[in-house]
């Protein structure tokens, strides 16, 4: 999901975001869309997005990434959310764009929120995998993970890993390694398709609705004027120090959880839905 609305453009310099291989305390973050609605509060330490009838609202990352770790605390839409969509989600530009998301699909007050993963690459996606959480997302704040590495891309929460794409190339499966990426979020209405495929329409009376953001780190290669910060680093760092996370694999406890999340919080996975591949599920589902 590409920001395509630009109703204004407001860059600030707080420290709010942590980026780069050194955790320098440079803001790059600029508030694309919303007219206001996206608001940087208390000294810099918390950014909101708001969305009422007229409008939603959006933020993106001033830098681009060719790999990373991503790390993002969300407090999501509290109450009757259902019809709203918070995305959190990196994403290139182009007609054969790459794409890692988190999408958190409201619901009516008491069910659970469905937290939305998907991976493109080349412009193809169609790899959706979806959760319940083990806690409340809007009860407080709670950690979102992206990383992205030549390997595999691993989504988790608060350190535990729910999803692993890997970087199956060998076997022709395209993967995101060569567009740099931005960091881009968003609430927006999506009554037509978020909660229960659209029979559950957005409560306009409950408006505004509100997610709050905070903490956010971006220990990542920083792609500018077509090179990485990383390519001046030696081989032998990328396997200690600050971009240990460019050869991260997750460890047997890791897998562990991962087991755990997907067997018992997963609740919808393309790999095993036979209607929706008549002639033969992906490649990569045929190694997972």
């Amino acid at each position: 999901m590409n920001v395509v609305c630009r109703k204004y453009i407001q860059t600030y310099d707080r420290h709010f975001i942590y980026e780069g291989l050194d955790y320098t305390s440079e803001i790059n973050l600029t508030i694309t869309w919303g007219d206001g609605r996206a608001k940087i509060l208390n000294n810099g330490e918390l950014l909101t997005l708001s969305l009422d009838k007229a409008s939603g609202s959006g933020f993106q990352s001033k830098n681009e990434y060719l790999f990373g770790q991503i790390d993002m605390q969300l407090k999501l839409v509290p109450g009757n959310s259902a019809g709203t969509v918070t995305a959190y989600y990196l994403s290139s530009k182009g007609s054969t764009w790459d794409e890692i998301d988190f999408e958190f699909l409201g619901n009516l007050s008491g069910d659970p929120y469905i937290l939305h993963t998907n991976v493109f690459s080349q412009g193809k996606g169609n790899r959706e995998q979806q959760f319940y959480l083990w806690f409340d997302p809007t009860a407080d704040f709670h950690t979102y993970s992206i990383l992205w590495n030549p390997q595999h891309i691993v989504f988790s929460v608060d350190g535990t890993p729910i999803r692993k794409f890997k970087n199956l190339e060998s076997m022709g499966v395209p993967y995101p390694k060569s567009q740099p990426m931005r960091i881009y979020s968003s609430l927006w209405n999506a009554d037509d398709w978020a909660t229960r495929g659209g029979l559950v329409k957005t409560d306009w009376s409950q408006a505004p609705f509100t997610s709050s953001y905070r903490n956010f780190k971006a220990n990542a290669c920083v792609f500018s004027s077509g090179a990485s910060s990383c390519s001046s680093h030696s081989a032998s760092s990328s396997t200690s120090g600050a971009n240990s996370w460019l050869s991260q694999e997750l460890d047997s406890a890791g897998e562990e959880k991962l087991k755990w999340v997907q067997k018992n919080y997963m609740i919808y996975n393309y790999c095993t839905d036979a209607k929706r591949f008549p002639q033969g599920f992906p490649l990569e589902c045929k190694v997972a």
